[in-house]
Order: C-alpha cells, then sequence, then structure tokens
C-alpha cells in the first residue's frame, strides 16, 4: 500500500511547526480552522502553543464603533442597557466577551503574550488581566488604547508590585505602553517570480508563492526591528515622547518586577549621594538616545551604559515588536548585535540633565564633568545667587569667577532658532548668518524670505521703510 501524503494534521501535530508557524495566524483564521473538522480541532485546543500569542487587534468584535449610537438597529451599542452598567464595564464589553469565551474554552490560561494595541481598553480590564488567576499573561501590549485611565492604571500597577504581594505574583513581566503600536505588515502585493523548470518541485505556483511570502515576512520583520532598535541605541535624539511626571515613580515603584517601553534616566543628578541638594532633580523617565560612543570630549559617561545580560534589566528598555514565538522578558530586550559580535551601548538622558549641554541637531552632547555649569541654568540664578558662587570660586583658590578652562572647541548649546532648537557652536555656524545691513543674527533655513547677506527683514521688498510718522 502507497504511503498516504502528509497532511495539514501531520505537519501541526509536530510542537515545533506549531510554535512557528501559529504566531503569524490571526485569531479569526485559526478558529475558523478549528470549524474544518474534530481532529484538528482537538488537536487546536489541546495544544497551548497554538494561543501562546494572541493578538487581538484584528478582531472585529473588539473594535468599538465611535458613531453615534443608532435607533433601533441590532448591535450591542443599540440594546438596552442596565442602569448599573459603569463606564469601564461598558467599553471593556468587546474584549470582556472574547476573552470569557477563550476561557469557556480552557484556552485563556495558555496564553501567555497578549497584543491589545489600539483597542478599548479600561483600566478595570487590565486590573483583571494582571491580579486574576485565570490569566498568565506574561508580556501585555496597551500602545495607543482608547479609554484607558492611565492615573487609574499607575494605581493598578502601584499596587499589584507592592511589598506586601503574594510570592509569585505578578505574573506580568512585560507591558508595552509608551511607544506607538506596530504598523502593519506586507502591504505590498506579491509578485510571482518567473519559474524556471531547473528548480523542480519548487518552481511550482504554489511553493513560490510561499518562498516568496517567508522573504518579505522576514524582510519586513527585520527592517522593523533594526528601526526599533536604532530609536534607542542610536544617536537619534528624542526616541519617545515625554510622558506624565507620574510615570516615573510608577516605574520606580514596578522597577526589576515589571519592565516597559521606556526606562528610568540614571543621570547623575537623579542621585542624591552624588550632588547636592540644589542640583538634585525628581526620578524622570529618559526620553533622549545619545548614542553609543558618550560625550563628545571624554567619549564616556558618569554612569555606567547598559549593555544586555551585563546591566540590570530595569535598564533596558522593551523593544518592538512584540516577540511572536518567545514569550520571555529577554527576548523582549535582547537587541541585535554589532559588527564586532558584542552587544551596543545604551546611553539615554532625560531633557533635564541635558539641559544646555546637547545639540538637538547633530545630537553630541556633554557630560557633567567636562561640562559642570551649563549657561542656561547660570542664567536662572539671581543676583544674589551669583554673588555668593563667584565668593565661593575665588575662596577656594580661583583667581578670579570668569575663569574658564581652555578647551579646543566651545561645549555647551544655546538656543537661536526656535525651529531649530538649542544647536552646538558648529552646527551654530552652518545655518545662523549675520545681515551685512542690520548686522543681526538670522537663521537661513528657517527665516522667510531672506538670502545669503541680508536678513527676511531687509531683504523683504515690500518691507516699510523707516519713516517717522
Amino acid at each position: 500500500m502507497d504511503q498516504l501524503p502528509t497532511t495539514l494534521i501531520d505537519l501541526l501535530s509536530n510542537s515545533i511547526i506549531l510554535r512557528q508557524t501559529i504566531p503569524y495566524l490571526p485569531i479569526r483564521e485559526l478558529r475558523r480552522l478549528t470549524l474544518t473538522s474534530k481532529a484538528l480541532r482537538e488537536l487546536l485546543y489541546s495544544s497551548p502553543d497554538a494561543w501562546r500569542h494572541l493578538n487581538l487587534t484584528t478582531v472585529r468584535r473588539a473594535i468599538i464603533d465611535s458613531s453615534p449610537i443608532d435607533v433601533g438597529g441590532m448591535s450591542w451599542r443599540a440594546e438596552r442597557m442596565d442602569e448599573s452598567l459603569t463606564e469601564d464595564d461598558f467599553y471593556a464589553g468587546p474584549l470582556r466577551g472574547i476573552l470569557g469565551s477563550l476561557h469557556s474554552k480552557q484556552v485563556l490560561k495558555h496564553v501567555s503574550t497578549l497584543i491589545l494595541d489600539g483597542l478599548s481598553v479600561p483600566a478595570d480590564l487590565v486590573r483583571e488581566i494582571i491580579s486574576e488567576d485565570r490569566y498568565r499573561v506574561r508580556i501585555l501590549s496597551v500602545r495607543e488604547c482608547k479609554n484607558l485611565n492611565l492615573s487609574k492604571l499607575q494605581q493598578v500597577l502601584r499596587y499589584v508590585t507592592r511589598p506586601t504581594r503574594a510570592e509569585g505574583t505578578p505574573v506580568l513581566q512585560a507591558m508595552y505602553i509608551f511607544g506607538p503600536k506596530d504598523g502593519p505588515q506586507l502591504k505590498k502585493a506579491i509578485q510571482l517570480p518567473d519559474s524556471s523548470p531547473s528548480l523542480g518541485v519548487m518552481g511550482l505556483q504554489g511553493a513560490q508563492i510561499g518562498a516568496e511570502w517567508n522573504q518579505r515576512s522576514s524582510e519586513v520583520l527585520h527592517s522593523t526591528m533594526s528601526d526599533e532598535q536604532s530609536k534607542w541605541y542610536g544617536c537619534t535624539g528624542r526616541a519617545i515622547r515625554r510622558p506624565l511626571s507620574d510615570w516615573a515613580e510608577t516605574l520606580t515603584v514596578c522597577k526589576d518586577i515589571i519592565s516597559f517601553d521606556a526606562v528610568l534616566c540614571r543621570g547623575p543628578r537623579h542621585d542624591i549621594t552624588k550632588v547636592s541638594s540644589e542640583d538634585f532633580l525628581q526620578p524622570s523617565i529618559a526620553t533622549v538616545a545619545l548614542g553609543p560612543s558618550g560625550c563628545e570630549s571624554c567619549k564616556t559617561t558618569p554612569e555606567i551604559p547598559a549593555i544586555f545580560s551585563v546591566s540590570s534589566d530595569s535598564h533596558l528598555p522593551l523593544l518592538g515588536p512584540v516577540p511572536s514565538h518567545s514569550p520571555t522578558l529577554r527576548a523582549a530586550l535582547r537587541p541585535g548585535k554589532s559588527e564586532d559580535s558584542t552587544f551596543p551601548r545604551l546611553i539615554l538622558r532625560c531633557e533635564d540633565c541635558l539641559r544646555g549641554r546637547w545639540c538637538e541637531q547633530c545630537n553630541r552632547w556633554w557630560c557633567e564633568n567636562c561640562y559642570p555649569d551649563p549657561v542656561s541654568r547660570a542664567h536662572t540664578r539671581t543676583e544674589m545667587q551669583q554673588l555668593e558662587l563667584r565668593e565661593e570660586l575665588q575662596s577656594n583658590g580661583w583667581v578670579t569667577a570668569t575663569t574658564e578652562p581652555k578647551l579646543s572647541t566651545k561645549v555647551g548649546v544655546h538656543r537661536d532658532c526656535f525651529e531649530c532648537g538649542r544647536t552646538c557652536e558648529q552646527c551654530k555656524s552652518q545655518v545662523i548668518k549675520n545681515c551685512r545691513q542690520c548686522l543681526a543674527e538670522y537663521c537661513f533655513p528657517h527665516d522667510e524670505h531672506c538670502s545669503e547677506v541680508k536678513c527676511g527683514w531687509c531683504n523683504y521688498i515690500g518691507r516699510r521703510t523707516r519713516e517717522e510718522f
């Protein structure tokens, strides 16, 4: 008797193939697959690997229509609701229904990675996912979610990470919340290459479709991971928007318990043991990526740069996209290796630490050791404070309070153009010019109607003359 061909059930019965295939299959298609045969239904519902990665962003039932409620419609939004129904219960209704259906089929306990980006996710639903026993979610993504009360979410995170919590809780290890959600992948249509008879079986149309999908998916995934890594590990400037100040305290409470796609600034001014009380800064989230090279003058940093597998996990941000095959914190933190087969150095700072010492154009910066007193901070002192500082410097052996160490290049930054931001001396020389007529400085890229030799005011033909009225 001839051997029967390999079936889909035979392939999915292999745990390795199932684990590598399921993350690329939308949950809607996975549910449809369970309706094709009893054998597939029993196989998928009995396998934990089939539900380890759950992405609900593409499920239509999970999306709440923001249009006005229709009259006499058949949707759940038009039905009479209980008066005791709260606002959070209303907005969490679709997701609670989906998760409840998965729980009734005994598969919700297998979900380790849950992606809810862009959906309606109230804080009460996040509390249930983190604290209830029926959930075993390790990685949760709630980026750009609607109806999410951030203040209430912070209270939930502080409660689940309290010192008196039960041992082994919370199960959650990573939460994506600060960055943008992952964009759609594989937008372009597939163009089949010309099949060649020499390819044999691989020259068939079905094999070429699969090969083309694999190639495109790997290219998109590699480019996405490279962009996300360069945002944090490269010299890219502002990596994320500055969150609310309360989040810094929340990240401090969750330190070494729950990791986020943002980290606290580790500059020396945030450590009260290294600076005076006047220069001390409250904890803040690092939003500026400075690259691996370090300070422009000394090529290092006062704090030790964070390195994967060497530094603490709390010093490293979660990288996107959310890991598909390994629901572990290590997979979410791991960056790609450099050309020398080593992990790159991570140097992040908050804007308060970099005020007066970071160029927003070329992203060069100077540390506290090379540039201890930025001009921007000196201008904030009152006349009495400047006099006291001058007397203190003279008493410590300084010949004059205006004496500065001689440097080959000027350090520090200054704001000469609001659109350019704070720039260093080298960047200023490239964009700032002196008007030959009024002798004023102007920004050549952003000053309208200006020329190479005149500012916009002097060069504008239709301006008024200096006549006395």
